[in-house]
């Protein structure tokens, strides 16, 4: 079952880069239907019949570099439903005392969920408000699945002090700050707002007597919001609003690092603190260069992937805090 479980854990963060990696290459309606592609279950079928296809959608041309991008991402989450379901059904006859049961079926109802946002981010042509849901779903899948790989783990914490399951709460307000930084990574980027500004470190022009909060959390009406539908100043709001949430997550998990730090007597809570500081200067480096550079794929992806391991990192920084000796 950990074996299981770890093989989930990797295929949810290639799912989580895949679907980065589509949504970047604009590749979010590659295929305009679901679950098939242009009335195909199987994507080669569709690339033998592209004139059928093309009569079938003739307002989406195909684009096999996009349809291949989003039809890949579909099979990688598919499979990793299909290891979740699997993870449920042994969890329900293991005969182990301690096996968890409300977390694989927690899992199977996020998959579940996640498949079906998956169908409205097409249906309703990237809905922003879906597309972000989206990604704040596969984060949650993922982070389910490390949860549940602890849980199968002997868990021992030598020398443990029992001050330091009091700077627990401080971990799990570090998840939430995380959690709201990826939404609104999510939002900024559903609504292709990652380059409204080009300057660092603020934005370029008038940027101040421009910001528009209302509209920008807003959700205006069309018929279709790929490449955005916002005007520029609530893009722009999107923008500085998560370079703002950038800043304040930056100075709290660097105040909880130095503080766990000083603080802890096992010397796997001093290591994690160190790690955190150390993804998280990564995650930084990484979102200046989105800006500095104009957006490079690899860089968006990898800010993608890293948001990630810094989430995974704080769950395991609570799990340790929180966990009898």
């Amino acid at each position: 079952m950990k074996k299981l479980v770890g093989l989930s854990i990797l295929l949810a963060l290639v799912v989580i880069v895949l679907g980065a990696y589509a949504r970047l290459t604009d590749a979010g309606l590659g295929c305009p239907d679901w679950p098939g592609c242009y009335g195909h279950l199987n994507f080669a079928d569709t690339t033998k019949n592209i004139d059928v296809a093309q009569q079938a959608f003739p307002d989406r041309p195909f684009e096999k570099h996009k349809a291949w991008n989003e039809m890949i991402h579909r099979y990688f989450a598919s499979a990793l439903g299909l290891v979740i379901l699997v993870i449920f059904i042994k969890s329900l006859f293991s005969r182990r005392y301690n096996m968890p049961k409300k977390l694989p079926f927690f899992l199977l109802v996020m998959v579940c969920f996640q498949g079906a946002l998956g169908m409205w981010t097409v249906t309703l042509n990237l809905l922003p408000v879906v597309v972000m849901a989206h990604l704040l779903g596969g984060f949650t899948v993922l982070s389910a699945l490390f949860l549940l790989y602890l849980r199968l783990t002997p868990y021992r914490i030598p020398g443990g002090d029992p001050r330091m399951r009091r700077l627990g709460k401080y971990s799990l307000l570090a998840i939430v700050i995380v959690t709201g930084q990826i939404a609104l990574g999510g939002w900024t980027s559903a609504n292709y707002a990652a380059l409204a500004c080009t300057e660092f470190p603020v934005c370029e022009g008038d940027w101040l007597q421009n910001l528009n909060f209302s509209g920008a959390f807003s959700v205006p009406y069309a018929e279709n919001y790929e490449f955005g539908a916002h005007p520029y100043e609530d893009r722009m709001t999107m923008h500085i609003t998560h370079r703002f949430g950038a800043v304040l997550t930056f100075c709290y998990l660097s105040w909880l690092a130095i503080r766990l730090y000083a603080s802890a007597v096992s010397r796997l809570i001093k290591n994690l603190s160190v790690l955190m500081v150390s993804v998280l200067g990564v995650q930084i480096i990484l979102g200046v260069s989105n800006v500095v550079f104009s957006l490079p794929i690899a860089v968006a992806v990898m800010h993608n992937a890293v948001a990630a391991l810094l989430l995974l990192v704080l769950i395991s920084l609570s799990y340790t805090l929180y966990r009898k000796t």
